[in-house]
């Protein structure tokens, strides 16, 4: 017994040729919803509820899935349906286009029409080994939920709604205004939405936060039996690294699940570092609101220890990024024509869980900056005289001390070629006592403008970290002519509405411009801060677009393995052609230099969106504030 009743098998047949002769079927068979598409439902339904509501999002599609005779008598189906569907998107004065169709809407559906005609395209179902249009008919003739899931109908119901108009909520009373009292209207009542939210969210220099720092840095302190002095003094910090669970459990509470991830950390040899002065930054009391990106950070999880020792064990490279191949000698790697990384160190004085680079960051008792392998790459850039920018970096470089600094500074600035020279640390964060005088001096002697630019990027991922004493660091590096740049990667614990918008605000007013925006990497060991790539588009269209110009000067982007970064709010560099059984999206990727030579493309496998918004729905996040989410591509 078929799962739903309506047309005969013989009408379905027929259904092209139907929609050929009389096109207004496009939007008549097309029956509205009886729900409100909102996340809070999508997350709280089953799977045989969300079934039901795929045949309320678009009859025509549902009848032709579950009449066809073949997958390709589907495809070719649901391909002149979708054609008709898009002529009239073009043609909005079309007497087939409905009357509540505006802008927005059009726009919309020709974006999910296009989206949906990729993942049903042979060519994309042999690129990615999957059809998601044969698992779908499958779903729907033989009532086989078992090859589904949740998220995977999520994703086609939401391609069903934006194709017919119904991504969106405008009400009536928006179209009925006239401009300046519509616009007026709706910037008011966004700024006050922001304000809000920022209200929400606090600030390492709020004054709770400079007492409970406080409070924890005398706790700390008292463990080492040591005094001010000591916690001025940045290489104190890094001879008392916190390194396991019982070292922190001394001064801090910590989670079962904490404990669990260090004991699995110590089994697994997984070097954990955090320095004293960022230990103080935690509540001592436990996880909560003002700490939880901060914890996440430093401490890892269960899961993390797993995969990186799975593969450890199997042999697999944890290169994601694909360094090894873009480095035309040890310590350097290329892959734009004018600039070059120079890795002078291979540790931090604080190990980040998801740092891209934790298949060769060391414990710091036992890394090294072998002089022989820096010389030779020195050398390298100096021969390279097309290379007029030098990103040192590691590791950190600022581990290294002021002397061995001045050395490798003093050998790049000698170099005619060079006219900038990047230095990557993040002590401005872990350890901005690293930001001494000795340290000022140096940036007064290799910055000179107009003929060589220094400059510094840093890596805040939250409000919190900027505290007095990173505020104090950056001041003390802006007076000497030198600008900070901020490279934030966009992850879980930071990718709540207005989350990150707050943190390009506090930026800003705190002396560090925003620069870029990065996509967290696809590292399977990292899954715990990874984010969709549609809620990063998400955020810069109706978050940091409020956000004056100058203070939303970073770019979001993806940062492509071997290939380099791709400018995510350029269509024509990436698309989805796919959707995976579990929802995950899978996109395309163009490489940057696509229009110059000859490249190959590369596929990712994204997070699904059902399973991010439903995280967010478990801690307890307002998911309806992310509805539109399932319209970036």
């Amino acid at each position: 017994m078929p799962l739903f009743t309506g047309h005969s098998r013989h009408d379905i047949k027929t259904i092209s040729g139907q929609i050929e002769r009389n096109p207004q079927n496009v939007h008549q068979n097309s029956e509205v919803s009886e729900i409100h598409w909102v996340p809070s439902e999508i997350v709280t339904r089953d799977l045989a509820d969300l079934f039901v509501q795929l045949r309320k999002a678009d009859s025509v599609v549902f009848k032709i899935l579950s009449q066809s005779m073949s997958v390709q008598d589907a495809r070719e189906k649901l391909e002149i349906y979708l054609n008709k569907k898009e002529s009239n998107c073009f043609n909005p004065d079309s007497p087939f286009t409905p009357a509540s169709f505006n802008v927005s809407e059009c726009s919309n559906a020709k974006e999910c029409i296009r989206v949906f005609k990729n993942i049903i395209r042979i060519e994309n179902e042999r690129r990615t080994g999957f059809s998601a249009l044969q698992c779908l008919r499958n779903a729907i003739q033989k009532r086989d939920l078992n090859s589904i899931s949740n998220a995977f109908i999520s994703e086609i119901i939401s391609l069903l709604h934006g194709i017919n108009g119904r991504g969106f909520s405008f009400s009536e009373s928006e179209n009925e205004q006239d401009f300046f009292s519509r616009h007026e209207s709706f910037i008011n009542a966004q700024a006050q939405i922001m304000n809000d939210k920022f209200s929400s969210f606090i600030k390492g220099t709020d004054p709770s936060i400079v007492y409970r720092q406080k409070m924890l840095k005398k706790r700390i302190l008292e463990y080492y039996n040591a005094d001010e002095s000591n916690w001025d003094d940045y290489q104190w910090h890094l001879a008392n690294l916190f390194r396991s669970k019982d070292a922190l459990s001394s001064v801090i509470h910590l989670e079962k699940d904490e404990i669990a991830g260090l004991q699995r950390a110590e089994k697994e040899n997984i070097p954990v570092q955090i320095t004293p002065y960022y230990l103080s930054l935690f509540n001592p009391d436990g996880r909560d609101e003002t700490d939880r990106a901060i914890r996440a950070q430093v401490i890892p999880s269960v899961a993390y220890c797993k995969t990186v020792a799975m593969n450890r064990a199997s042999g697999k490279t944890m290169d994601y990024m694909g360094e090894s191949f873009t480095s035309p000698i040890q310590g350097i790697t290329r892959r734009y024509p004018s600039i070059v990384i120079l890795k002078v160190f291979d540790s931090c004085p604080q190990i980040c869980v998801y740092c891209q680079r934790n298949w060769e960051i060391k414990d710091i008792e036992q890394a090294f900056s072998a002089q022989s392998r820096l010389d030779s790459a020195i050398r390298w850039i100096k021969n390279h005289k097309e290379i007029t920018e030098v990103l040192v970096t590691g590791g950190d470089p600022l581990t290294l001390d002021n002397k061995s600094l001045d050395s490798i500074l003093c050998r790049i600035a000698d170099m005619e070629h060079i006219e900038r020279i990047r230095i990557g640390t993040r002590t401005l964060v872990t350890l901005p006592q690293r930001i001494d005088d000795g340290f000022l001096n140096l940036l007064k002697t290799y910055h000179r403008p107009g003929r060589r630019e220094l400059a510094i990027m840093t890596h805040v991922e939250h409000p919190v970290e900027i505290t007095p004493d990173t505020l104090e660091a950056v001041t003390s590096i802006n007076q000497c002519g030198i600008t900070v740049y901020n490279q934030q990667v966009f992850t879980y614990y930071n990718s709540r509405k207005f989350e990150t918008a707050f943190l390009r605000k506090c930026l800003k007013i705190s002396g560090i411009d925003p620069y870029y925006t990065f996509n967290t990497k696809g590292k399977e060991e990292t899954a715990d801060f990874r984010v969709p790539i549609a809620r990063l588009l998400q955020e810069r269209k109706e978050e940091a677009r409020l956000l004056p110009g100058i203070v939303r000067s970073d770019e979001p982007v993806f940062n492509v393995p071997r290939i380099g970064k791709s400018h995510l709010r350029a269509w024509q560099d990436h698309e989805p052609i796919m959707i995976l059984p579990d929802g995950q999206r899978v996109y395309r990727f163009i490489p940057w230099e696509s229009r110059l030579t000859a490249s190959d493309d590369y596929l990712y496998t994204d997070v699904s969106i059902y399973d991010y918004l439903k995280r967010l729905h478990q801690d307890g996040e307002d998911v309806d504030q992310y509805r539109t989410i399932w319209y970036y591509f």
